[in-house]
């Protein structure tokens, strides 16, 4: 399904649903008493976003760890993979539901009451801030605990009024951190106006490392020297490149023509480095002109060559990557390899990598211009808060990364 069309749905049915369920629900309350117990099955819920998937991980860990809670997840199902490279959530724990089309959305939101009752899933978390459509999921989960980001008095889209924890979102601090927010308010004894009265810190929301085998990474070697025969993991590095972002913002996407000069750069002065274009099997064909206008052959067009459970294998086997703002700055994240990361309509500030990771953001007037006010959709037809940021500029940020291979020679 369209983006623009999945917006319009959770639009012209969200809004009407959200208001007649917040009605239904009050009503109920006026009849039900609810007993207080510590909330022992919870449930997180984000869809659309799959860097979240990773950045809500600490948040995870903590309620996991401090609560005791049996962790489960709903996500949309092209997205699951995201969620299975930390494996902090059990497999038989994560409902996945279905994007395609309107028809297997509803009836995969049917399913999914079933699942929450089944499962006796007493807390849901709600990690969107955009959707109504997770809203309603919270709302009739049957969970008595439903915790989420609510407006208050601030400017946002109108979601109803489910939450038993209403969480203030924090537009002043990263993400992540926002997760922490809405774990703590779950775990807070007393009830507050608004939650989580609680700080976060900076160590929190460190990420897990995933280490991989010797024999983990030769298989990815060896798909990279399928595709260039002359790649000689001792004598060559591997540089990243990720052109591409999500069709929910194809305003972060960098020009490709400061791609390709940036590419030349790096393989004019670093002799040993072999770039990589990297992306899924549908961004082949993108890539493959970018690498035609790189004109060498130490480029060479990855997308779709290793499946996405061994992308973080490739990460640890190479020397850095240069990507837009997307999901694969996040799921390098738990890796050690360096990321450098180009920033436009969104800010760093927020949505910063919780890698080694060094953002690369011109900071205009008129960024960041998506927010949980405008549903992440921008009127800018024109970004040039990406235009501004030159080849030049960028690759002397990286060029200590291409120092160290140069010195290994």
């Amino acid at each position: 399904m369209k983006v623009d069309t999945m917006r319009h749905i959770d639009y012209y049915v969200g809004i009407p649903l959200c208001f007649i369920g917040s009605l239904c629900q009050k009503i109920v309350k006026l009849f039900t008493g609810s007993e207080k117990k510590a909330p022992k099955n919870v449930l997180f819920i984000e869809l659309s976003e799959m860097g979240s998937a990773i950045l809500v991980d600490p948040a995870m860990r903590k309620l996991q760890k401090e609560a005791g809670a049996n962790l489960h997840f709903a996500i949309f199902k092209k997205n699951k993979p995201s969620l299975d490279l930390l494996g902090t959530v059990p497999q038989e724990n994560i409902c996945t539901i279905r994007g395609d089309n309107f028809f297997s959305l509803a009836q995969d939101c049917i399913k999914f009451f079933y699942w929450t009752r089944k499962r006796k899933i007493d807390a849901v978390i709600d990690l969107e801030l955009f959707s109504r459509i997770t809203a309603l999921l919270t709302g009739f989960s049957g969970a008595p605990y439903k915790v989420g980001f609510h407006a208050y008095y601030n400017e946002g889209l109108y979601r109803g009024d489910f939450l038993s924890h209403k969480v203030a979102y924090n537009s002043h601090i990263h993400i992540a951190k926002n997760f922490m927010a809405l774990v703590n308010a779950l775990m807070t004894p007393q009830e507050e106006i608004p939650y989580s009265k609680t700080k976060v810190d900076d160590n929190e929301i460190s990420l897990a490392k995933v280490k991989y085998s010797d024999d983990e990474k030769k298989i990815v070697r060896d798909i990279v020297h399928e595709c260039f025969e002359k790649f000689d993991s001792c004598t060559h590095k591997i540089v990243l490149i990720n052109p591409n972002a999500s069709e929910l913002l194809i305003q972060r996407r960098w020009p490709q023509e400061s791609f390709v000069q940036l590419i030349k750069m790096i393989l004019d002065n670093c002799p040993r480095a072999v770039v990589l274009i990297t992306g899924d099997p549908r961004e082949r064909e993108e890539a493959e002109i970018l690498r035609r206008q790189v004109q060498n052959e130490r480029c060479v067009n990855f997308a779709g060559k290793v499946e996405f459970a061994r992308l973080p294998i490739l990460y640890s086997i190479s020397a850095f990557m240069v990507t837009n703002d997307s999901g694969p700055a996040h799921f390098a994240a738990i890796t050690d390899m360096p990321t450098f990361v180009i920033f436009g309509p969104e800010t760093p500030a927020l949505y910063g990598s919780l890698g080694r990771s060094t953002p690369i953001y011109a900071g205009l007037a008129c960024s960041p211009c998506v927010s949980a006010a405008n549903h992440r959709k921008t009127a800018c037809t024109d970004n040039v808060c990406l235009k501004v940021i030159k080849p030049s500029p960028v690759f002397e940020i990286i060029k200590p990364e291409l120092d160290k291979i140069n010195a290994q020679s």
